[in-house]
């Protein structure tokens, strides 16, 4: 039998997500995560049944951990876009966006998705460890400001639900729920279930390469809405899922974790995310610093690895060119339950190519791999 339950000590000091006692009363195997006790595992297949069924049917996950804080006033808009790394200006009211809370010298506060409402609010979604150090700055640059604006932490005023899959979209549609057609487009809309009309706000994005939607329900309404998504992705063969299969489908995507591929010492130009930067925009957090560093060259940049022979890669392992010498440090490592095999993302040396064979030092081991450019499986997340 699993053991679903964490040290007595342990739990009490984590913080409990909307379906605690759903997880745990269903055989999920906790851990702790971002300040959170939250599920690594269900019974009855593990992390692979788990994977598998994501990009083969269909998978739930419960990922109310997540922050969300909402910019509320007149030039909300505005003040994001003078603040967080991206453009907000590219999209429209009914989009999302991903971007960034920079540092002052260019490393990354966190990685976020911001849903544009209107230009006088706009909700986001930070991660779970990083959610109050966000808001607070957010706050400051307000106040500092004298905008006005009404900038709130509301991480346990919503939960979010990850439907991911090639039928997510059946889920959605058999409990009759709006469905935004364009990636990174979302919807504020309702559900008529058994205790009433519950609002919800939906968007098509995800972390998992495959079709996908969250669904964001406020804290209070979140068991009722899971029991009813659970439902219908079992009915099409597919299955509860969390952080395992979380980290080796991102992993495979070349998905970036922060506090792995992104911190406040690893700037979004040697992440490779610069594409979620608005380079052209006048003002944002740590601008001066990767402008700087775009146009000088970044010390490391990232790469995917490719194992070549049997061994799991994990993060925090160097990185060796043919001569043996440390060239660079894997962030992430796993082993892909879609390809069979050993993959890596990895922070290296500018100089490393496409195609170079490299190994990584395993406990004095060497496992070669190769280089390659993520994502290591063929998905299409934009169907």
């Amino acid at each position: 039998m699993t053991d679903n339950t964490l040290p007595a000590q342990q739990a009490t000091a984590l913080l409990q997500g909307p379906l605690h006692e759903w997880h745990t009363q269903h055989g999920a195997k906790m851990a702790e995560f971002g300040g959170w006790a939250m599920p690594l595992q269900y019974d009855g297949g593990g992390v692979v049944a788990e994977h598998t069924a994501v990009r083969t049917a269909v998978g739930l996950f419960d990922v109310s951990h997540l922050g969300k804080a909402i910019i509320k006033g007149a030039g909300a808009r505005e003040f994001a876009n003078r603040t967080l790394a991206n453009d907000l200006n590219r999209i429209g009211a009914g989009s999302a966006q991903y971007t960034l809370a920079l540092t002052d010298d260019g490393g990354v506060t966190d990685d976020l998705i911001a849903y544009l409402r209107s230009d006088d609010e706009v909700f986001l979604i930070p991660n779970a460890a990083n959610t109050a150090a966000v808001v607070e700055r957010l706050q400051e640059a307000a106040h500092a400001e004298g905008s006005g604006l009404t900038i709130q932490n509301l991480h346990t005023d919503f939960g979010v639900f990850a439907v991911q899959g090639p039928d997510s979209a059946a889920v959605l549609e058999a409990l009759g729920l709006a469905q935004p057609e364009a990636y990174m487009s979302f919807v504020d809309t309702e559900w008529s279930g058994p205790n009433g009309v519950i609002p919800l706000t939906i968007c098509r994005t995800g972390y998992t390469g495959e079709h996908g939607y969250e669904i964001v329900p406020r804290w209070a309404d979140a068991l009722v809405i899971w029991e009813a998504l659970a439902t219908e992705v079992e009915a099409r063969g597919g299955r509860a899922a969390w952080l395992g299969a979380r980290d080796t489908l991102r992993t495979e995507m070349g998905y970036a974790l922060h506090g792995h591929e992104l911190s406040t010492s690893i700037s979004p130009v040697e992440a490779g995310v610069g594409w979620a930067v608005g380079w052209k925009k006048d003002t944002f957090w740590g601008r001066d610093a990767v402008i700087a560093q775009k146009a000088n060259g970044a010390p490391r940049k990232a790469v995917g690895l490719l194992a070549q022979g049997r061994g799991v890669p994990r993060a925090e392992v160097n990185v060796l060119d043919a001569a043996g010498n440390v060239i660079g440090q894997t962030t992430s490592g796993t082993f892909s339950p879609t390809l069979g095999i050993g993959v890596a993302l990895a922070l290296v040396d500018p100089s490393v190519k496409l195609g170079e064979e490299l190994a990584l030092d395993i406990r004095g081991r060497q496992l070669p791999v190769s280089v390659v450019k993520p994502p290591f499986v063929d998905v299409n997340v934009k169907a």
